[in-house]
């Protein structure tokens, strides 16, 4: 499998508010950048977009490093999201899990792909330039109103 670096990031401006999401893709010297946005949103829909839309750029299965500023998604995605599952979509507080949807949706992605995914945090806003330019991507992303 191809090993592939990937750093991801989302952004608000107001949350909600308009939001944008920003994906850096890296397999050796070859580099993708992806962003997007929403006009009304929030910055955990934008952070777990950025993961869904870079899973979606890759058409064969990959050794992926994630760098992502999200706890939120790192932890759901490798912590909480069975747990999800056998609840029914309920918190443990049974509440309905925020953002289920793209939990759902990239819990597919993630069973169907064939990747083997390492999940790392990296603080943000620290000097790191892989979550730099994710974060630069997702602030472009965000569309402005008219």
């Amino acid at each position: 499998m191809k090993p592939i670096t990937i750093y991801t990031d989302g952004a608000c401006k107001g949350n909600p508010g308009p939001g944008g999401w920003g994906v850096l893709l890296r397999f050796g010297e070859h580099v993708k950048e992806l962003k997007g946005g929403e006009p009304l949103t929030t910055n955990n829909r934008m952070e777990l977009m950025a993961v869904i839309q870079a899973l979606r750029a890759l058409k064969e299965p990959c050794r992926i490093t994630f760098y992502l500023d999200s706890e939120y998604v790192r932890k759901g995605i490798t912590e909480w999201i069975e747990g999800w599952k056998a609840k029914g979509w309920r918190t443990a507080s049974k509440q309905p899990v925020k953002n289920a949807d793209l939990w759902q949706t990239l819990d597919a992605l993630v069973a169907q792909s064939g990747h083997s995914i390492d999940w790392r945090w990296v603080k943000g806003h620290a000097g790191d330039p892989g979550n730099e330019r994710a974060d630069a991507l997702a602030n472009e992303g965000v569309p402005i109103p008219p």
